[in-house]
């Protein structure tokens, strides 16, 4: 099992939640997503600021199968590609 985290800009935690559940997950209690061989813990953080511009953050932690973590990454990060900001 490897554990891995990561901080993603710019996208709302309902959002990310959609997304893993897109890819295979189901939500659980509190900001928990289950899919098979993972694990995810979501956390909203405090916004991302430069001069005036703010951004939300959400913090992933996932804790992942090590023989499925590259489709798993594969298949989150082509989610991730949002076009518009």
């Amino acid at each position: 099992m490897i554990v891995q985290v990561r901080e993603l800009r710019g996208l709302p935690l309902w959002l990310l939640k959609i997304y893993l559940c897109d890819i295979g997950g189901h939500e659980k209690h509190g900001d928990r997503v289950e899919g098979p061989g993972w694990c995810a813990h979501l956390a909203q953080m405090e916004d991302f600021q430069v001069g005036a511009v703010r951004v939300g953050q959400v913090r992933l932690r996932l804790e992942i199968d090590d023989d499925i973590l590259e489709e798993f990454t594969a298949a989150l990060d082509k989610k991730l590609l949002r076009a518009g900001g």
